[in-house]
């Protein structure tokens, strides 16, 4: 395995080691494999195995073993599903995985009030498969079937949310174990609240670096009357962006819009089975009663051919939009089937709506000058886009020229009013552009990992980084 080498060393001593499998048995690991396991997510970043892994079964177990590892000045990284993308779960200096994957207990649900409670290793798939008979749904869906308190740690978006939001706006409050071990819980299920500090939304998007997430109370929302997936072809990217941007100026509710370049639908049409014509292409979905989803359609169509879309067609049955969905979802194993035994090194950026055809433009255009494979993809309903390129992480020269193509598209992102990420986090593979974007509030940042992490316990290195 690769080593990090700036990496601090602060393995778990023998003494923490032995503690920590007196006390929880099996479900404190050093086996080699779950080690190596936890060390790395589906990120193109160098991995970095923790010494070893614990599987808690509740907040009280988190808190004790927090002040176990605190005891002897050793990391702590949280680990939900490992679908994260910028190197969050790599354990460079050592430490101890808490892996949340056995707290996965849907604790509360309140139908009438439109909230839930859940532990933080309740997966998205299994929340809504628990409120399929109750006629509620969560619609924060990155793709990745990832934990909630992951998704919270990450503040993780996705296909619905230039309709429904981000886990921003979804999460009413969370509980979460402190650097010292002590158990806190930042609000109630109040939608709206005055009183003190936003400490949830501090915890939110903190990547495990501020607290330990144990449980997460969520908004709900009423599954729809009638849902309507469309596709829609263009014969460039300029007039798929362009109908985006028109349908959200004029305030058209639609749940999602996807954009995919043609490279990309190449490689969903080879791996998903489709016959979509392999032109850019937007992926839609239409919420509400049956007479307004086909007053949406109806009227995106209009916008669509206006910019030279076609082949606009919908459908209604669940097992059409699921299919659809299902390779919007895949997109990115599709698109490392284009180059079988390559990586893919996936980034993200978002700006304005307004300047989002000239980002995906230009990002084009230097992909195209690229020997590098480079399929595109994005929720562009709220500006984020990704690519997807293609290398062999052990050819230093393709890893250099990805690097180039993922710092161009950044600086321009920022340049543009941008941010570096939108929904992947910062890890430790976005640092570098921290400071650029966030350089007058950098300092605040570090000030406050410090007051609440004074040792520098959860997840060393990562995010604002100390």
């Amino acid at each position: 395995m690769n080593i990090h080498p700036a990496a601090e060393n602060r393995h778990a001593p023998a003494a923490l080691l032995e503690a920590l499998a007196a006390r929880f048995g099996e479900r404190f690991s050093r086996n080699a494999a779950q080690r190596e396991a936890h060390g790395r997510d589906e990120s193109w970043h160098i991995p970095a195995a923790p010494d070893g892994v614990f599987y808690p079964e509740s907040t009280e177990e988190v808190a004790e073993a927090v002040k176990l590892c605190r005891a002897h000045n050793t990391p702590i990284i949280a680990f939900g599903a490992g679908t994260s993308l910028e190197g969050q779960v790599a354990a460079p200096s050592g430490g101890i995985s808490f892996d949340f994957t056995r707290m996965n207990r849907v604790l509360a649900v309140n139908a009438e009030d439109l909230d839930v409670r859940v532990e933080a290793g309740v997966t998205r798939k299994q929340l809504n498969e628990e409120l399929r008979d109750k006629g509620l749904f969560f619609p924060v869906d990155p793709g990745a079937n990832a934990t909630l308190g992951g998704m919270a740690a990450t503040r993780a978006s996705g296909t619905n949310a230039v309709r429904y939001g981000t886990m921003r706006e979804n999460v009413l409050s969370l509980k979460a174990v402190t650097a010292a071990g002590e158990v806190i819980e930042t609000g109630g299920r109040a939608r709206k609240s005055a009183a003190g500090y936003d400490m949830t939304h501090l915890l939110i998007g903190s990547e495990g670096t501020l607290g330990l997430i144990t449980e997460v109370s969520l908004k709900l929302y009423g599954v729809p009357e009638a849902m309507a997936a469309a596709v829609c072809a263009f014969t460039d990217i300029e007039g798929a962006v362009a109908s985006v941007i028109e349908t959200i100026q004029c305030g058209l509710p639609v749940a999602r819009i996807e954009i995919l370049d043609a490279l990309q639908v190449r490689a969903c049409n080879a791996y998903s089975k489709l016959s979509l014509p392999e032109q850019p292409m937007l992926f839609l979905e239409f919420h509400g009663s049956a007479k307004s989803v086909e007053e949406q359609a109806a009227q995106f169509g209009e916008i669509a051919s206006a910019h030279g879309g076609s082949g606009f067609d919908w459908a209604v049955k669940a097992e059409d939009r699921n299919r659809l969905w299902e390779a919007r979802h895949n997109a990115y194993y599709a698109a490392r089937a284009l180059a079988p035994g390559k990586n893919g090194m996936v980034t993200d950026v978002c700006v304005p709506i307004s300047q989002l055809a000239r980002c995906i433009r230009e990002t084009r255009t230097d992909l195209d000058a690229s020997s590098i494979l480079a399929p595109l993809v994005g929720h562009v309903g709220d500006g984020n886009f990704h690519t997807i390129m293609l290398i062999d992480p052990d050819d230093a020269g393709e890893v250099a020229e990805a690097k180039r193509l993922h710092d161009r598209m950044v600086a321009r992102a920022l340049a543009l009013g941008g941010t570096s990420t939108g929904e992947h986090g910062i890890g430790s593979g976005k640092q570098g552009f921290l400071a650029e974007e966030h350089g007058d509030t950098l300092p605040l940042m570090r000030a406050v990992k410090q007051a609440l992490d004074p040792e520098n316990l959860l997840n060393p290195g990562k995010l604002a980084g100390f």
